[in-house]
């Protein structure tokens, strides 16, 4: 029998433990396409990211499911959860695609709760985006107290299928939390700046803090940076460079009174796409 060697082990532990960590304060979800170009008349599989941008943590139920929207040039349409695969640790769905024009995949999820111990909580505030609520916290003097958070998610991605644009990129679905391009992110000059609109319950939102990344073709990083929408809900995202970029932001509440338990309640929302 071999014995372990002490060096080893401590690394192997070491690196566990920092990946327990990541996935401690790994929340995001992200709808991602195998291609974000793609022929007319061909299915769009696609891939749904429970925990960060590279990797999920866990799949999503069917009946977690608020809906599964593709928008072509010829309106909205919604796809049965049949269509949902939830096999392992990632969730599957294949979008169907028409004629050539610029469509839009959308995700809706129900919402659900979990408790998190005061400075699991913090650190998921101050990691995940949410520098307003960690900010109170602090000012309130209540960085000790534990959260129990009721949260849903929404996802989109904006895909170019053919080389027709259309204006289906700017529809809203409709989802409680979403982002809105304001112009095709498709149209872009290499360098440009997309402009997307922060809803929350259909309403712009201002001062909302937006996180925004990529990966290059090569996957290298592209460094998340943040912004904060104007008056008008509206924040500027600068696409410096070719690849698939994300926009994601979570709009946090803390109830003025537990309901059911419940002290915070967070509608979160992402988007992805391609530049070239």
């Amino acid at each position: 029998m071999k014995r372990p060697v002490p060096g080893r082990s401590l690394a192997v532990a070491a690196i566990a433990l920092a990946l327990t960590a990541v996935v401690a304060v790994a929340h995001d979800m992200f709808l991602k396409p195998a291609s974000y170009f793609v022929a007319p008349g061909a299915g769009i599989p696609a891939v749904l990211l429970n925990g960060t941008f590279d990797q999920s943590s866990n799949s999503i139920d069917r009946n977690r499911l608020l809906d599964i929207a593709v928008v072509s040039p010829t309106g909205r349409a919604r796809l049965d959860t049949a269509a949902w695969d939830p096999k392992g640790d990632t969730s599957r769905v294949k979008f169907p695609t028409g004629a050539a024009g610029t469509y839009v995949l959308g995700v809706s999820t129900k919402a659900t709760s979990i408790e998190l111990d005061a400075k699991d909580f913090n650190e998921y505030l101050e990691h995940d985006g949410l520098p307003d609520e960690l900010a109170r916290r602090k000012q309130a003097g209540e960085l000790g107290a534990d959260a129990h958070e009721r949260y849903a998610k929404h996802v989109k991605s904006i895909v170019q299928v053919g080389d027709t644009r259309t204006d289906g990129y700017a529809t809203v679905l409709g989802y409680p939390a979403e982002i809105v391009p304001l112009e095709n992110p498709y149209t872009l000059a290499k360098g440009g700046t997309l402009r997307v609109r922060i809803l929350v319950d259909g309403k712009p939102v201002a001062g909302q803090y937006v996180v925004f990344g990529a990966r290059t073709p090569t996957g290298a990083t592209v460094a998340e940076k943040g912004t904060r929408t104007g008056a008008d809900g509206v924040a500027a995202v600068p696409v410096t460079s070719p690849g698939v970029w994300y926009v994601k932001f979570i709009n946090m509440t803390k109830l003025a009174r537990p309901v059911d338990g419940i002290t915070h309640e967070s509608k979160w929302a992402t988007m992805t796409f391609a530049a070239r």
